[in-house]
């Protein structure tokens, strides 16, 4: 149940992406029941590919807290993490990950499966189906 409440809310972040143009990835960070972070893809608006949702919402949370580990805290991201992010995450030493869709194109799972920290807990698949639709239909419009 919590966790499809946070998950409803990254996908909130991931529509006002597609909003603007941007891959619609969206990123809730949730610290002691408390959301600490929110955002979501900026690469074409900032011009800068490293301008991921789970980048953005990583940054937005350590400043909020005012250090650099996140192992209290829980990431909330629509589509599987890419190497980039799951690297971020680890370094983070988040303490637990949960993401809707998988991305078997990009995703860290086929790449790097063993790139998060060993203590991160791992959820998948929340609202998998409305995260991946999300990123269908952003495609299908952007083929048009």
């Amino acid at each position: 149940m919590e966790d499809t409440h946070y998950m409803k809310l990254a996908l909130a972040e991931a529509h006002k992406a597609a909003e603007r143009g941007e891959v619609p990835v969206g990123a809730v960070i949730v610290c002691k029941d408390r959301i600490i972070a929110r955002a979501h893809n900026l690469t074409e608006t900032l011009t800068d590919v490293t301008a991921h949702a789970e980048m953005q919402a990583i940054t937005a949370a350590a400043s909020t807290l005012g250090g650099k580990y996140l192992n209290e805290c829980t990431l909330y991201v629509t589509v599987e993490p890419c190497v980039m992010c799951a690297g971020a995450i680890a370094w983070a030493q988040m303490g637990k990950l949960v993401f809707g869709a998988e991305d078997e194109k990009r995703g860290y799972q086929r790449y790097a499966s063993q790139a998060l920290h060993p203590k991160t807990t791992v959820v998948k698949g929340v609202l998998a189906e409305e995260c991946a639709v999300l990123m269908k239909d952003f495609f299908v419009a952007k083929r048009r």
